[in-house]
């Protein structure tokens, strides 16, 4: 099996995991323990003409803020415990959403929170080759979704149990997500995270944070996301 880490678009054809460590992963990862139905969208003006057709709760932010008329931000936490009577969420984000469009592969979502459960899925459905993709911040390396594939290829490693195809830039991605000293700072410290502490939201970082919290994994199928 080939594992490969890329930037933003991917290299495979056969599975694909797209990491967007802060938050859109954590997001759409959790969204499904409040809703049955998730749809990403990829403009604010798309998210809002679907959400119409579906009786749909609309969550969405642009560079961190939640989006004006949207119920919810791109929260974990608040897209968990929203209380509503609908079953359907619309999600639209600055980049985690952006980046599954173009892609011609299987596409799962992972993140800390599900890094474990989605990279056993990925290597039981896999045949050839497994690429994680960065979401990354204005088409820029973001450190935080380098740490979030080094804890799911961490987990792809030991389903694998052999290095052989794993590519050494991966590599060094598992080694940097296990040195445990350094982890919480350098998250803490990243620039998407001294952006979202502006915006007051500290909470959903120290959330994105935790690592293999659910056995959530979700898949991009047919402009959906679906829980497999």
């Amino acid at each position: 099996m080939k594992v490969t880490l890329s930037l933003e678009k991917t290299q495979s054809k056969d599975v694909s995991i797209v990491v967007d460590a802060l938050r859109a992963s954590a997001t759409m990862t959790t969204a499904f323990n409040n809703f049955k139905k998730v749809i990403p969208s990829f403009t604010p003006e798309e998210a809002r003409k679907i959400a119409k057709t579906e009786n749909a709760v609309l969550a969405g932010e642009r560079l961190g803020k939640k989006l004006d008329g949207f119920q919810i931000g791109n929260s974990p936490e608040k897209v968990e415990n929203y209380k509503t009577d609908k079953d359907t969420l619309v999600l639209t984000t600055t980049n985690g959403t952006r980046i599954m469009e173009a892609m011609n592969s299987t596409v799962l979502i992972g993140s800390f929170i599900n890094g474990k459960a989605v990279a056993k899925k990925a290597v039981e459905i896999a045949t050839t080759h497994i690429d994680l993709v960065m979401a990354g911040r204005k088409h820029n390396f973001a450190l935080e979704d380098y740490l979030a594939c080094g804890e799911i290829l961490y987990w792809i490693k030991k389903e694998l149990k052999s290095t052989d195809e794993i590519s050494e830039y991966a590599i060094g991605s598992i080694l940097a997500s296990r040195d445990e000293e350094n982890f919480k700072e350098s998250i803490l410290n990243t620039h998407s995270s001294q952006i979202l502490k502006k915006l007051g939201h500290t909470e959903d970082i120290t959330y994105c944070m935790q690592k293999n919290i659910t056995n959530n994994v979700v898949m991009y199928k047919n402009n959906k996301l679906e829980l497999i």
